[in-house]
């Protein structure tokens, strides 16, 4: 089956390197010799492209992680490049020079058919049945974790970043966490900084060299599993269900691939959903109102205090939901998407040449006052329906969007809504005056000093 990775040899030729000047028509800077623009965007990547905003436009050149490339802004940007009506963008061949050596054939790194008949298979873990298991493992689950919160100051990050992990072994794995399960995290963790290394080959003490080994060890593990299941049968877990995902043929999907999308959705779903929570937590702390008007739903739909919330009630939730909207606008856990261009294609008055690595950025759209008042607001009422119709679709993309939406968005939904149930009928959420924690804006946003908080009971 087709697929546009960058070691096709049919489409090699969009592989290769663009001569520097194919790109010269476009305003931006190239920065430093070797390091490019790299250092600037890792730093501060919002006012790196604030800046380059200003003084360019929304279309502009850069050269960072050793290509030279092209950045789109705006939600008309985001449609052409995710919705993409004229495949014109490769996600594989985007993605493939950040996160080939991590995560290859995970769903963002293939494209049209091959994606979709991937995709179609995987979506069997998200039907309803599969999605009401992984509902009663994360009530159980968050309720007994949540209630030794009691009265604590704790560092959130690495609380909830543990919880998900757990949670991920109940509902993804079907397992309860053994020895391995330091290992596993640590594995997810270095293929994930690997991501954003500067030295791009596996050398040993590098970070690349770290993410090559993580996955090596991942691979082992999952394929061990694969097996097993197919060969003694599984749950209703996600790993069971894509061991037994099959294609329209009804061939089952090889174990090698089996394994590669179980690892690149765990990670997926592990890490940003981690990034999610923390932000939603932090952004309600900031904002002791909201806390309360989602108290109220909340204990009205769940009936009280640390009640597990029915799966047929999720949709029930509008403000809680208005609210986790609002903090993916403000901290959007994939802050930029890449694409190749595989045609010539115009877009803002400039011709981008087939071949041209392409950019849009889910954070600065989120924050561009024509479609946000008062961007950086916490205001979750921008997400009534009414708002919503009167926005552009692409203003607000943190979960992608066209082929290529997360295919996990309802699962988020789901742990999320699950976490604010036993979280917020339970207590209140509370910061020290004036703690403002730092952000670390890349590869997955997090606060540096893991977010300071306390859980007073109510």
């Amino acid at each position: 089956m087709a697929t546009l990775a960058p070691d096709t040899p049919q489409y090699t030729h969009w592989s290769q390197p663009q001569p520097k000047s194919a790109l010269d028509h476009i305003p931006g800077e190239d920065g430093w010799p070797v390091l490019g623009t790299t250092l600037q965007l890792l730093a501060d990547p919002v006012g790196f492209g604030n800046r380059m905003r200003a003084k360019y436009g929304n279309v502009y050149r850069n050269n960072s992680f050793g290509r030279r490339g092209v950045i789109l802004i705006g939600a008309e940007a985001n449609e052409l490049v995710l919705f993409d009506r004229g495949k014109l963008f490769s996600s594989a061949q985007g993605w493939g020079s950040v996160l080939d050596q991590l995560f290859p054939r995970g769903l963002m790194l293939l494209d049209f058919d091959h994606h979709r008949a991937d995709r179609r298979a995987l979506s069997i873990a998200f039907k309803p049945e599969p999605m009401r298991h992984y509902s009663d493992a994360l009530n159980r689950g968050i309720a007994d974790r949540v209630q030794e919160w009691s009265g604590r100051e704790l560092l959130f990050y690495p609380a909830i970043k543990q919880l998900t992990l757990d949670l991920a072994a109940d509902s993804f794995l079907g397992l309860p966490w053994g020895p391995e399960a330091d290992k596993i995290n640590q594995a997810f963790v270095d293929m994930v900084q690997a991501s954003i290394g500067v030295i791009r080959k596996p050398l040993p003490f590098t970070a690349m060299g770290r993410g090559v080994a993580g996955r090596k060890f991942l691979i082992e593990y999952f394929t061990a599993e694969t097996l097993r299941r197919r060969e003694q049968g599984g749950g209703q877990d996600m790993f069971s269900q894509f061991a037994r995902a099959t294609h329209e043929d009804g061939s089952l999907m090889p174990v090698d691939e089996v394994v590669d999308h179980m690892i690149f959705l765990m990670m997926a779903a592990h890490d940003t959903i981690t990034s999610s929570a923390t932000s939603l937590v932090w952004l309600l702390a900031r904002n002791p109102e909201w806390q309360d008007k989602l108290r109220a739903e909340l204990r009205a739909v769940t009936g009280g205090e640390g009640r597990s919330l029915a799966y047929d009630d999720m949709g029930k939730l509008d403000l809680t939901e208005m609210a986790f909207k609002e903090s993916l606008r403000l901290i959007p856990p994939v802050p930029s998407l890449p694409r190749r261009a595989l045609k010539e294609f115009t877009f803002g008055g400039y011709t981008i040449p087939a071949g041209t690595p392409v950019g849009i950025s889910p954070a600065a759209v989120h924050m561009m006052e024509e479609y946000w008042p008062e961007p950086e607001k916490f205001d979750p009422l921008r997400f009534t329906p009414d708002q919503v119709a009167k926005r552009h679709k692409y203003a607000w993309v943190p979960f992608g969007g066209g082929a290529h939406m997360c295919l996990g968005l309802h699962f988020a939904y789901m742990q999320v809504k699950i976490l604010m149930a036993q979280i917020l009928t339970r207590y209140r959420i509370e910061i020290e005056p004036g703690y403002e924690p730092k952000w670390q804006p890349w590869p997955i946003p997090k606060p540096s000093d893991g977010l300071r908080v306390t859980f007073q009971p109510v």
